[in-house]
């Protein structure tokens, strides 16, 4: 089973923490779950909140992204989590530089859907709309992963 899910982007202000919310509702709606999904970014604005698009984006849907802060990506972050979702494969480069030992349980998130999910920071509103919707796709397989894992 998994207790601890990562998740990990560029600032962790746009997409780590919006798949982190969308993990985690979906998870604790659908399974008996009490793990935790976490967020970090490999070049964290830290301490800075949600980018306000995708807080507005995320408030509509229901979820209040207001008290995330940007965290800086640790060894630790590493050493604690059982899975690694990144968002585009050079932060699977940036995580194996930092711990080799994660090699085994990073992934992207849009592993099923065969694809990176684009940077939407500071590129509009649009940019932010396409990447929820890519982080939703992929999001859907791995929930099918994460239930009958354990």
């Amino acid at each position: 089973m998994f207790n601890t899910i990562l998740v990990v982007c560029t600032g962790n202000i746009c997409r780590s923490p919006v798949a982190e919310y969308l993990l985690r509702q979906e998870l604790e709606s659908s399974v008996c779950w009490e793990g935790r999904v976490v967020s970090a970014g490999i070049g964290a604005l830290v301490n800075h909140p949600a980018d306000e698009t995708a807080q507005a984006m995320m408030q509509a849907r229901g979820l209040d992204l207001g008290a995330h802060r940007a965290t800086q990506l640790t060894i630790e972050h590493l050493r604690q989590a059982d899975l690694v979702l990144v968002m585009e494969k050079h932060h699977r480069q940036a995580i194996f530089a930092l711990d080799p030992t994660a090699r085994g349980k990073t992934f992207l998130l849009g592993h099923w859907i065969d694809g990176d999910i684009p940077d939407p920071y500071q590129r509009g509103e649009q940019a932010h709309t396409d990447a929820v919707k890519l982080i939703d796709a992929a999001i859907k397989p791995w929930l099918g992963k994460l239930t009958s894992a354990g």
